[in-house]
Parts: C-alpha cells; structure tokens; sequence
C-alpha cells in the first residue's frame, strides 16, 4: 500500500533531522520506496503493514535515530487524495491554501470551534477554515500565516503533538 507520512516539528527548536538520514531511517525501518518532499518532515512510501502497525514502528525508529520523542500522521495515498480533493475553497492569488492534518477527528472538531471564535477577532473576517475528516482547511491572506486570529489557535500547545499543517501546493505534489 501506498503511504503518506508527516512529521511535526522537526528542523526547528534543536530538533534536526535531515532528509537524507530519514530516508534511510526509513528504510532500514523495512519502507520501500521512501522519497521526501522538501525539508519539513512530508514522506511517501510503500508498505504491505497497516497504519496501526506502521505508526509506531515508525515513531520508535525515528526516535531512537533522532533522540526527540517523535510523533508522525500517517495516511494512505488514497486519504491524502481525498483530503486534497475536498478543500472548499476557491485558490486566490493573494490567499495560501492548508490543509491541518489533525491526529483524531475530536482534533479537528476543537479547532473548528475554536476557529469560529477567532473569527469575531480584529482581521479574523479575512480567513477561512472548514472541517473534514481528520483535517481542517484554512485559507488566510499571504503574509500573515502567523498572525492571524486562527493562527494563533493552532500555536497552543495543545495541538502541537496532535495537528501539523501543511500547504495543499506541498500535499498535491506529494501525490
């Protein structure tokens, strides 16, 4: 089966882990066919194992090699294609386009929630975000991914070991 996998948090605060070393991480871990996209953590591979067996092989591989407690989202190509197939919004020239990819479905309705209180905040009115299955789709203004209102809600650490976002622009290449 055909895999997609994530990483949160690495190649910022201390925590290092070059692409090259993963791959290879990876595969001695028993993945075939592991490539990554661009330096944040975004993998694909191969796999007969399933997701409840795949999970945490993985998360120990990674970290015992790279000495952070590591946690990763791990989807079949076939979720990934339907994750990008379901953003509800329109591309805009002047809008980025993410997907927040979001560990259980208790997650993602948390932050829906939370979005819709951001969005009585000053410039909240210039951003999306909708639901799905175990994501959020947010579109906000370029240049201001980190300081907008729903920005802001996904930086609490309460999400930090349970979401990561990612750009559709990366998710569609990845598939």
């Amino acid at each position: 089966m055909e895999y997609a996998m994530f990483l949160r948090g690495i190649n910022v605060n201390g925590v290092r882990v070059p692409m090259g070393e993963l791959r290879d991480c990876l595969t001695d871990a028993g993945l075939e066919g592991v490539r990554t996209y661009l330096q944040t953590g975004n993998v694909t591979f191969s796999s007969v194992e399933q997701v409840r067996t795949l999970q945490p092989t993985i998360e120990e591989a990674l970290t015992s090699t790279f000495g952070y407690e590591a946690h990763v989202q791990l989807l079949s190509h076939a979720e990934l294609a339907a994750i990008v197939g379901g953003y509800p919004f329109p591309s805009s020239p002047d809008h980025h386009r993410y997907a927040i990819l979001c560990a259980t479905d208790r997650v993602a309705a948390d932050l829906v929630d939370l979005a819709q209180t951001a969005a009585h905040e000053p410039g909240g009115d210039r951003e999306r975000v909708a639901g799905g299955t175990g994501v959020v789709y947010w579109s906000c203004p370029k240049g201001s991914t980190l300081a907008t209102p729903f920005a802001k809600v996904l930086g609490q650490r309460r999400f930090r070991a349970t979401t990561t976002n990612r750009n559709l622009n990366t998710l569609e290449k990845m598939l």
